[in-house]
């Protein structure tokens, strides 16, 4: 029953994480294209870090004996504003990391999937932070000196 729980976690982790890639790499594209080259950087760095991660869950589902699916992904936003992007992506943090927690539990006692887990659970958690940290200093210097600061 847990590899079947991990199975589908994983696949979970493929389908959606890709989506979150793709939309952050074109994310990417509009910050270049507004000039806020610094996020730009961080959210091209960031999509294919998440790549990373779509590429490794795609090879343990092969490794346990599943089939991996390439599922329909649902539509994503796309913000011109950066602190309503930085909004939304750091309430999907949020709320995926509770829902990896779970899986990176169920996957304990399968050491190369938690590993794979774990790093990715602490990834992003770290984006969770930067997430905050970002609101936390629009709040104390002003939006316009934070874009200032992405140029």
């Amino acid at each position: 029953m847990a590899k079947e729980k991990i199975l589908e976690g994983l696949q979970i982790i493929v389908t959606d994480l890709a989506q979150q890639a793709d939309g952050h790499q074109i994310q990417s594209r509009v910050f270049a294209s507004e000039g806020f080259t610094k996020l730009a950087d961080k959210y091209a760095e960031h999509a294919e870090e998440e790549r990373g991660y779509v590429q490794q869950c795609i090879d343990r589902i092969l490794d346990l004996g599943g089939e991996v699916k390439l599922e329909a992904k649902k539509e994503g936003p796309v913000c011109k504003d950066p602190v309503d992007w930085v909004k939304y992506d750091l309430e999907v943090s949020r709320n995926g990391l509770a829902w990896l927690a779970a899986l990176v539990e169920e996957a304990r006692e399968d050491y190369t999937t938690f590993d794979i887990l774990k790093k990715y659970y602490q990834d992003e958690e770290e984006d969770m932070y930067w997430g905050e940290q970002q609101l936390d200093l629009i709040e104390c210097i002003g939006k316009q000196n934070w874009l200032i600061q992405q140029l």
